[in-house]
Formats: structure tokens, C-alpha cells, sequence
């Protein structure tokens, strides 16, 4: 794989990843053909943002991120009497960036 494509891969998706990830994505990426780049660029990821501002707004950020029953025992609790949604608050940019990295792994490992 072209290293330039890999490193504008990178400069456009690295707000979708935890930093400490990018250097191994970057590692694996090289490896992988040309041909097989084209599966990876069409996989959409949540964007870190978007799922803090659901967070904040709804509180269900967990079904966006495909934590269904954690989303439904959420909504159950009426959001842990609040106290589970204010942490999800400051939770929610890292764990949609942490999904984002086994979405990506996932793709990956089936090539």
C-alpha cells in the first residue's frame, strides 16, 4: 500500500480514533493491497462529536454505538436516576472512538 494514501487516510479519519491507535492502524494499513483499500474507505464511522452531542441532547448514544441492552437498561433506570447519563457525558467520545477501532479491526481481520 502507497504510504501517501495511507497518510491521507489517516489526516481524514484520525478524529474517529484514540491517538494511542493511529501508529498501529497506520502499521496495518501498509500492509494490505491496493486493491483491498477500497473496502476500508468505504466504511463509515461514528464521529466523536455527533455521539457527544446525542449523549448530551438524548442519551442514546449507546444504541448508535450498538450497546443495545446497556441503551435499554439506561432508558429502563430513567438514565441511572442521572447519574449514569452525566457519566456517559464524558464518556461518549472515547468509547465511539474505541468502536470506531473495532469497527475498522473487524474489516481488517476479514481481508
Amino acid at each position: 500500500m502507497d504510504k501517501n494514501q495511507v497518510l491521507m487516510w489517516l489526516n481524514i479519519n484520525s478524529e474517529n480514533f484514540n491517538q494511542s491507535d493511529l501508529y498501529t492502524i497506520k502499521n496495518k494499513l501498509e500492509t494490505i493491497d491496493e486493491s483491498k483499500f477500497i473496502l476500508i474507505q468505504g466504511v463509515q464511522f461514528q464521529n466523536p462529536s455527533t455521539i457527544l452531542v446525542i449523549a448530551i441532547l438524548l442519551g442514546w448514544e449507546r444504541f448508535w454505538l450498538n450497546d443495545i441492552a446497556l441503551g435499554i437498561l439506561k432508558l429502563i433506570t430513567c438514565y441511572g436516576c442521572f447519574l449514569w447519563w452525566f457519566i456517559d457525558i464524558f464518556t461518549a467520545k472515547s468509547r465511539a472512538r474505541s468502536y470506531n477501532y473495532q469497527k475498522l479491526y473487524k474489516v481488517l481481520a476479514y481481508m
